[in-house]
């Protein structure tokens, strides 16, 4: 069989924790910064997770 490729656009966004995890950037922090409260501009700063429904795909779209 032959290896397969990463998708280079989900590897840039993504980060496999140790523990199989993948991490992710929250969304909301590129315009609009005026308006949102300094706590939730703080919160936005902090990496998410990808949720369960989300992880089987892109496990699979980042085989390495």
């Amino acid at each position: 069989m032959p290896k397969l490729k990463t998708k280079k656009g989900l590897a840039k966004r993504f980060r496999l924790t140790k523990s199989g995890k993948i991490k992710r950037a929250k969304a909301g922090r590129g315009h609009l910064l005026a308006k949102k409260s300094r706590k939730r501009k703080r919160l936005l700063r902090k990496a998410g997770l990808v949720s369960k429904a989300d992880k089987k795909t892109i496990k699979m779209l980042l085989p390495y």
